[in-house]
């Protein structure tokens, strides 16, 4: 409900996504009576509306809202119940257009972290010479320590397997400012040797910026 468009773009997307896969069910979660008027408005509706409900919401996060405002003030906000369903078992995943640093302050605090993993990151895949390039942490977290970094290697690792489905030992890549051992702060420093430890991650050393839309790393 929050987002920069709100429902105007988010119903219609929905709509599209339902008619393009017949196994996709959604929830959309916000204000009931809205939700509706503008359901009933697109033609396609009709034929997707089996797979499709709406869950009302009395509260909306606003995207300049501070993250610690709407985990405490807004508990019945479209962005709260929405991950609630995800914890109570009745989604199996959240999509939100709204307020980014909210929508991780309430997500780590209903559903926590997996356990190893201390904090979320944000993921985007970029286009690269050949295929794509997962990138992360693209601004959960302003500052990390090197265990941070290495759990972002993980949680990067295994999306790219699992949604490329391309390499089961994706080339992972610590992005710094030279290539060279004694280039970086402590910070890189130590998660590169942290890195190179754990058998888990198939490391590939330090990435400069060319290298990231070069495909150097996975």
């Amino acid at each position: 409900m929050g987002g920069d468009q709100g429902p105007a773009m988010v119903v219609p997307a929905a709509i599209q996504a339902l008619s393009q896969h017949a196994d996709l069910h959604l929830i959309l979660v916000g204000d009931a009576s809205t939700l509706n008027q503008m359901l009933q408005k697109i033609p396609l509706f009709d034929t997707v509306k089996n797979r499709l409900s709406v869950h009302h919401a009395e509260q909306m996060v606003m995207m300049d809202e501070s993250p610690a405002v709407a985990l405490r003030k807004k508990r019945q906000s479209s962005m709260r119940l929405a991950i609630n369903l995800v914890k109570d078992g009745s989604a199996h995943a959240c999509v939100s257009a709204g307020n980014t640093g909210a929508l991780m302050a309430i997500a780590r605090f209903v559903l926590k972290t997996l356990p190893g993993i201390e904090r979320p990151a944000i993921v985007y895949a970029l286009p690269a010479v050949k295929g794509k390039v997962y990138m992360l942490d693209l601004g959960a977290n302003a500052e990390c320590r090197p265990e941070h970094l290495v759990q972002f290697a993980i949680m990067g690792s295994i999306l790219y397997s699992c949604v490329e489905k391309t390499a089961e030992r994706p080339r992972v890549a610590l992005l710094n400012i030279g290539a060279e051992p004694v280039k970086g702060n402590e910070v890189v420093k130590q998660a590169a040797e942290q890195l190179q430890q754990n058998p888990n991650i198939n490391y590939i050393g330090y990435a400069e910026g060319d290298d990231i839309y070069l495909g150097t790393a996975d």
